[in-house]
């Protein structure tokens, strides 16, 4: 598992390409306000957006999630505790009043990144 790419993943560079070149900026890995070892993907702090783009393997995609036969036990332990610490992580930061965006690796990056840019970017004035 420490051979398993955690950070810059091809996914998150994608997404995060598109939003930097339509002038978004923001920041990479950064720590979770009040929760220890733990970080966001891609942070917009003056929205308050965190967004997360999470592997189907390591965080339980209902799609294309798989489950390993050897030493099952174990492996359905460590993922069941993953899905538990992304739900724990999502609820405390809405709570301290974050947008919380979570997506799947498999998803289009061109939707991921129009989804955040909605969340992050006020809507137009009314004319």
């Amino acid at each position: 598992m420490s051979r398993q790419g955690s950070r810059d993943t091809g996914p998150e560079v994608a997404v995060r390409r598109l939003l930097h070149s339509s002038g978004m900026r923001y920041r990479v890995n950064a720590p979770v306000p009040g929760m220890p070892r733990r970080t966001i993907d891609i942070v917009f702090p003056k929205a308050k957006v965190a967004v997360f783009l999470d592997g189907c393997f390591w965080h339980g995609c209902p799609h294309h999630a798989t489950h390993p036969k050897a030493n099952a036990e174990w492996w359905r332990t460590k993922l069941d505790r993953n899905m538990s610490r992304d739900a724990e992580t999502t609820e405390h930061l809405q709570r301290e009043g974050w947008t919380v965006l979570r997506f799947w690796e498999h998803e289009v990056p061109e939707d991921v990144a129009r989804s955040v840019r909605k969340a992050v970017l006020p809507a137009d004035p009314p004319s």
